[in-house]
């Protein structure tokens, strides 16, 4: 479930990326747009601006309706064609803007499930470690099997890791010392 998730997720992230670049596109299509209808000043230098003879027809047509320049007599642009494609943009804009945040919340609710899977799965872990802990306790018992099966044996590594081994050399340590008392001492120390 937790590798579906993941799945899932960078999908979302990869489609709001392609989304982002989309938006950044046509963002920068329009402040083009913009620009180049701020550069075309043939009246005031008195000359053409070669550079707009690569821009496309269409375009110019929109520029120079929209800054209220005539258009060319070869033009059949309408105002209320650039009045629909400006709202054809902007409404498009709108939506990918909508499903921008869309896809940000469900990538948000994506790493929170993940987060939240992966504490339950560390959570697991620990109780699988505790439950391995307490067979291996039970299992100390005189006339006890020691059967060991798949589960024990991969929680077995995760046991010993967790056990520190200058706590058990210490008691390991203080029972030979304990062992090696005569009996008075015994009685001593325990009272």
């Amino acid at each position: 479930r937790c590798a579906e998730l993941q799945v899932q997720l960078t999908e979302a992230v990869a489609t709001l990326a392609g989304q982002k670049e989309l938006v950044a596109k046509l963002e920068h299509d329009l402040s083009t747009m913009q620009a180049l209808s701020a550069v075309h000043r043939p009246d005031a230098e008195g000359a053409a601006v070669p550079s707009l003879e690569k821009i496309p027809e269409p375009i110019k047509e929109a520029t120079a309706l929209f800054y209220g320049h005539p258009p060319s007599p070869s033009t059949s642009f309408l105002e209320g064609q650039v009045d629909s494609l400006l709202s054809i943009i902007s409404s498009q804009r709108e939506r990918f803007r909508a499903r921008n945040q869309e896809l940000e919340g469900e990538t948000r609710m994506m790493q929170h499930t993940v987060h939240a899977l992966q504490s339950e799965l560390d959570n697991l872990r620990a109780d699988n470690v505790k439950l391995y802990e307490k067979i291996k306790f039970l299992q100390s018992y005189p006339g006890r099997g020691s059967s060991r099966d798949d589960t024990e044996q991969r929680y077995s590594s995760q046991y010993e890791e967790r056990l520190d081994p200058f706590s058990s050399f210490s008691r390991k340590e203080r029972q030979r010392k304990y062992l090696s008392l005569s009996p008075w001492d015994k009685a001593t120390l325990s009272m």
